[in-house]
């Protein structure tokens, strides 16, 4: 039994649920009396440790809930949110899930921290099922890295489709007209606008792209390994290769490496989100700089000026928090070959 079936019942909204329960003063006699009902005629169990929790607290508590594979990337939103949050004094606690039943349990771990709000970075900032299950407990999320945010969650995000869009014209401008892609984890919203951007850039220049030269990723590296393979093994070998990620643009940097192929000489590569790796590997890699910390730090800042509004009675409107991107130019990528 959760906040939502009480307000189900009540014919009411959840929030008007929550601030009863926290005995919100903001409440009418009459939607106070007819929740009351509710919740005794449902024998609604309020979640009394995270509610104690929540209410000794002044501090906001506030959960990240991940499941991406990507250690880099979410390091750098660990760098940001940490920053931010120990400068508005909340806390921030991370808890990692795999597949349906550990998002579940992964949500009744932070409901049972007493967090007031949850950060969900890709693919769980798409996911409505683990937003309402959030939602039903009273707890304010944000959608971190969302490419299609929904009207009525905050997020935090860069534009995907002009970032890849961009990158494309890059390649475009060195010369480049045989350029291959390799596709992100499908599951994230950020894959299909980033295909979608680059497939507007082959088009704009009057570009086919070749069905062999689309390669399927996960936004791993070993993802990219295999994806790589693939694009080497098809007839004609293109002359660039944009990986949706870094991580897989320093898989195919790799592959590239132990077929002998010259990068940038006979091959450009190039990735995105501009994490720790595209800087570690040789030659460093040519990216889309996706401010990462940053957004970390927008999102812990957002989200706990929202638990505050909320605490002190108030029902703000979800805020949209679009962020620049950049391309960074590095060795990686070169002219066409001749």
């Amino acid at each position: 039994m959760t906040i939502h079936d009480v307000a189900r019942h009540a014919g009411v909204g959840s929030m008007t649920v929550s601030r009863v329960i926290r005995g919100a003063g903001n409440v009418s006699v009459g939607m106070r009396e007819k929740v009351e009902a509710s919740v005794r005629a449902l024998n609604y169990q309020v979640n009394v440790a995270a509610r104690a929790t929540r209410s000794r607290s002044a501090a906001a508590r506030v959960g990240i809930l991940y499941s991406n594979p990507s250690a880099s990337y979410l390091s750098e939103i660990m760098v940001g949110g940490l920053e931010q949050s120990s400068r508005l004094a909340s806390h921030l606690i991370l808890e990692r899930c795999e597949g349906l039943a550990g998002q579940k349990q992964a949500v009744k771990r932070l409901l049972a921290a007493g967090v007031d709000g949850v950060i969900l970075p890709p693919p769980l900032c798409d996911s409505r099922q683990t937003i309402n299950m959030l939602r039903a407990e009273g707890v304010t999320v944000l959608a971190l890295a969302t490419a299609r945010p929904m009207i009525d969650v905050s997020s935090v995000r860069i534009d995907d489709f002009e970032g890849a869009l961009a990158m494309t014209r890059h390649l475009i401008a060195l010369g480049h007209r045989d350029i291959a892609f390799i596709k992100g984890d499908p599951q994230h919203t950020p894959t299909e606008l980033r295909y979608e951007g680059f497939l507007a850039g082959m088009s704009e220049a009057g570009l086919t792209v070749r069905p062999e030269w689309v390669a399927q990723g996960l936004f791993t590296y070993r993802s990219g390994l295999a994806a790589a393979e693939k694009l080497f093994e098809a007839r004609l070998r293109p002359s660039a290769i944009f990986a949706s990620n870094d991580d897989m643009a320093a898989a195919a940097l790799a592959v590239a490496h132990g077929r002998q192929i010259a990068v940038p000489r006979d091959l450009t590569i190039c990735g995105f989100d501009d994490t720790a790796v595209a800087t570690t590997v040789w030659p460093e890699v040519t990216t889309i700089h996706q401010p990462i910390a940053e957004m970390g730090r927008a999102a812990v800042r957002l989200i706990v000026e929202e638990i505050r509004a909320r605490k002190s009675g108030s029902d703000p409107a979800p805020v949209h928090h679009l962020l620049p991107f950049t391309l960074m130019d590095r060795d990686s990528s070169g002219p066409a070959p001749p």
